[in-house]
């Protein structure tokens, strides 16, 4: 399967409200909003239980989705999003943090199970499905003992991650835009486990 010519959801998992904002658990939400503002400046609406704009992207129709439900409840917004255009989990590609990937590396996969990610736990609640694309963008482990994972996804990157981010990001936008132009497979090919 691939994505040319079809519809696509894309989703950015996070937490709403400015206290979340660049921290590690929003990744996806970050690189979600910079993603579709390459494709021009996007009007960002409410909608569907959260933010919501549609995007021509590598000429494929792409609905995006930031759900504002928080994390645990992430497949309630999606899966009003999927309801209304039909769209199903195959044609589904989610951006969410990673801790199993180093900090800077990402990781196309489709399927599988949740890792204790209570987005990814919600998505297969509501939709009663595993079989949607994820893109995992790597934060790494807590190595220190005054961390816990709780505290360290809620918190913001280290400067010399800070410094490195944008690099990180940018790397995403080249996966991503393979993603849609070239299909999913061929994503997985490129950039599975490689780091900016």
């Amino acid at each position: 399967m691939t994505s040319l010519n079809t519809l696509w959801g894309l989703i950015g998992l996070g937490n709403p409200g400015s206290s979340y904002l660049h921290t590690r658990h929003n990744i996806g939400q970050q690189f979600l909003f910079a993603y579709a503002n390459k494709y021009g400046n996007s009007q960002w609406q409410e909608k569907f239980l959260g933010q919501f704009c549609t995007k021509e992207i590598q000429g494929i129709k792409t609905h995006c989705l930031f759900p504002t439900t928080y994390m645990n409840l992430s497949g309630k917004s999606v899966s009003k999003l999927c309801q209304f255009f039909k769209i199903p989990p195959p044609f589904l590609l989610v951006l969410h943090d990673e801790l199993d990937l180093p900090f800077g590396t990402l990781s196309f996969k489709k399927g599988g199970g949740t890792a204790g990610h209570n987005g990814l736990k919600s998505l297969q609640l509501e939709l009663q499905d595993t079989n949607f694309w994820r893109l995992r963008l790597g934060i790494g482990r807590p190595t220190h003992p005054s961390f816990d994972v709780s505290s360290f996804v809620l918190g913001k990157f280290f400067p010399e991650e800070e410094q490195d981010l944008l690099a990180f990001q940018e790397f995403s936008f080249k996966a991503l835009d393979c993603f849609f132009t070239s299909g999913p497979e061929k994503a997985l090919q490129q950039f599975n486990k490689k780091k900016f």
